[in-house]
């Protein structure tokens, strides 16, 4: 254990050494998420009723919530929810009532490396444990959504929980909003992964495929710009880096009208991962 708590300061020591002070109070607030405040701790939903409290609510966990409230709040700067296929418009207004199976590819160079990740600290911690073969996630994955409703009862963002369905650990504990980055013009899909002491943050800028798809990408570009960022939070003091990891989500209904998501991570130009969803509504 000791060991393990050395080789997390150690990781932050390193964030902090090479990423930027930021200021969450002013210029840098759109940087600001969840964070889980112990250092040793277990993620999972552990940081859901601490945000609910932070914005004087509560938790939503009704069985229609979605990851949005309405989609339409990303339109602009070229991007129109009102060409979306109604599938892809049901899912992520309506997300608890879908359910999913995924299947999964790793790049052979990248796939030790994601193994090491998942199993000795994405296990450990509760997040981000991402499946290494597809018979991972063989018998499927369970998914809910709890909304974060303010003082006065208005969307503040939602959780994302999924666990495997065979070993009921946690993959993957996300929260969703949209935001609105400095200077755009274009709301993105804000992700953020809460962590002890820090977090992990996916910015993706929407845009309208053919036949009503989404696609959602976060594409190499300066710090301030759609991409991901890492934090390191201690006390009233943060660190944030911009780290060279790209994603791009592609969903739409197929031939069949089945909907189906495809989800590419990549490494700065290399592609380390692959997954495939198959989305059913209940």
């Amino acid at each position: 254990m000791d060991l393990w708590a050395m080789a997390d300061r150690g990781t932050r020591r390193y964030w902090k050494t090479f990423g930027r002070r930021i200021d969450l109070d002013g210029k840098h607030s759109w940087l600001w998420a969840p964070v889980l405040t112990e250092a040793g701790g277990t993620v999972e939903d552990n940081w859901l009723q601490a945000e609910a409290e932070r914005v004087g609510g509560w938790i939503d966990d009704g069985p229609e919530a979605g990851l949005l409230a309405d989609i339409g709040a990303l339109a602009g700067g070229g991007f129109d929810p009102g060409q979306l296929h109604p599938d892809v418009r049901d899912f992520y207004e309506r997300t608890g009532l879908w359910r999913m199976e995924a299947w999964v590819q790793w790049a052979p160079v990248f796939a030790l490396g994601g193994w090491f990740v998942s199993r000795f600290f994405g296990r450990r911690v509760g997040q981000l444990a991402l499946p290494i073969r597809s018979l991972d996630t063989a018998r499927g994955i369970d998914s809910r959504v709890e909304r974060v409703a303010g003082a006065d009862g208005g969307y503040r963002g939602a959780a994302w929980l999924r666990t495997s369905r065979a070993t009921g650990e946690y993959i993957y504990s996300g929260f969703y909003r949209v935001s609105r980055l400095p200077g755009s013009e274009q709301p993105s899909v804000h992700v953020s992964f809460p962590l002890p002491l820090g977090n992990v943050q996916v910015f993706l800028r929407p845009e309208v495929g053919e036949g009503g798809a989404l696609r959602l990408v976060s594409p190499p570009g300066a710090f301030g710009a759609d991409g991901a960022y890492i934090t390191v939070v201690e006390g009233d003091r943060c660190w944030a880096a911009r780290i060279p990891i790209h994603e791009e989500f592609h969903v739409f209904a197929d031939g069949a009208n089945l909907l189906r998501t495809d989800h590419t991570l990549a490494l700065g130009r290399a592609t380390a991962l692959r997954l495939h969803y198959l989305l059913l509504r209940d």
